[in-house]
């Protein structure tokens, strides 16, 4: 994708067409369906005496606390601007999707790295498989249905982004879908390996395997859990908006007639759906206070028709060199 390329107006990568409810939506579903599953496996484990069965268990309650989490972040991320915040509470979404991101490391994969060492050093009484087997089929399904919605936000949000999902997952400040569908992924991959663990201790009779199936799941959630962590922690410092949606705003200030050169633009990811533009702007020197009034009432009105996400657009007359500008800045990814 060129940086360069000219963005379609309904083509943000910082909004999409109702995103808030569509969210709202597969976090809920996510959410039911980790319940479930995590009160199943349980009983499945405690029967089978299997450590990757019991967490696995760990893995679908870490993920259902993880959900109500990213629920109050989308709930509290919405509220207005106050005085208090002037720009508005966006940025809360992060602190709750962080949040979320270090739970899943700590109550995931932390218990199951502990339990699978348990197991390996001093074994475990192995009862029926059947219901294992069963629990881990049905558990297959219900988080399969979860990541199938979870992938058909992405996909959509993709399209209208005109770019690939893996790239859309990288640049999006939608933290919520983001940590649903790398969480049901890594569900599906986890329930895989309890499945493995499972087969191969009873092939084998060496309860091994199912603490090595164990550790696997909490390494995975493991390096789960600092994607997440790393992209809210990006998002808190205050991460720019990617740089082909930076090169298009300062296009679109330097094509305004009264400008030179836009020799500074800075743009804040305020929250999910919420953009800050601070720029400075050489404007001619032959036109008067009232055109650079005029002027930047008529650049805040194009970057909003462009880009619905930008809330806020600070512009600063200053000095610089005609036809220099800011561009290639924002976040390359």
């Amino acid at each position: 994708m060129a940086a360069a390329l000219p963005l379609d107006p309904t083509d943000s990568p910082q909004q999409s067409e109702q995103p808030e409810n569509e969210s709202v939506g597969t976090v809920i579903i996510a959410g039911l369906a980790n319940l479930a599953i995590a009160v199943a496996k349980l009983v499945a484990g405690l029967f089978s005496g299997s450590a990757a069965m019991v967490s696995e268990s760990a893995h679908s309650l870490a993920d259902t606390i993880t959900e109500v989490f990213l629920f109050v972040a989308l709930r509290r991320g919405v509220r207005p601007a106050d005085e208090e915040h002037p720009f508005g509470y966006g940025k809360e979404s992060f602190v709750w999707a962080f949040i979320a991101a270090v739970f899943t490391f700590v109550g995931g994969a932390g218990f199951s790295i502990y339990h699978g060492v348990e197991t390996i050093v001093h074994g475990e009484e192995m009862g029926a498989f059947l219901w294992s087997y069963v629990v881990l089929a049905v558990s297959f399904v219900a988080e399969g249905t979860s990541f199938l919605r979870a992938r058909r936000q992405v996909k959509g949000a993709s399209r209208r982004w005109g770019i690939t999902p893996s790239r859309f997952l990288r640049l999006t400040p939608d933290t919520t879908v983001k940590a649903v569908y790398f969480e049901d992924s890594a569900a599906l991959i986890g329930l895989i390996l309890a499945g493995a663990g499972l087969a191969l201790t009873e092939l084998t009779g060496n309860t091994v395997w199912d603490g090595v199936a164990s550790i696997a799941i909490g390494l995975l959630l493991f390096v789960v859990a600092a994607i997440l962590a790393r992209t809210n922690a990006s998002l808190l410092v205050g991460r720019a908006v990617p740089r082909r949606m930076h090169n298009q705003i300062a296009a679109d200030l330097a094509s305004i007639g009264v400008v030179d050169a836009v020799p500074t633009l800075l743009t804040m990811q305020l929250g999910p759906g919420d953009v800050l533009v601070a720029a400075k702007v050489d404007f001619r020197d032959d036109v008067s206070g009232g055109e650079i009034e005029a002027a930047s009432d008529d650049a805040e009105r194009r970057l909003r028709a462009r880009f619905p996400a930008i809330r806020y657009v600070f512009l600063d007359p200053t000095r610089g060199t005609a036809g220099r500008n800011h561009v290639d800045g924002g976040v390359d990814l």
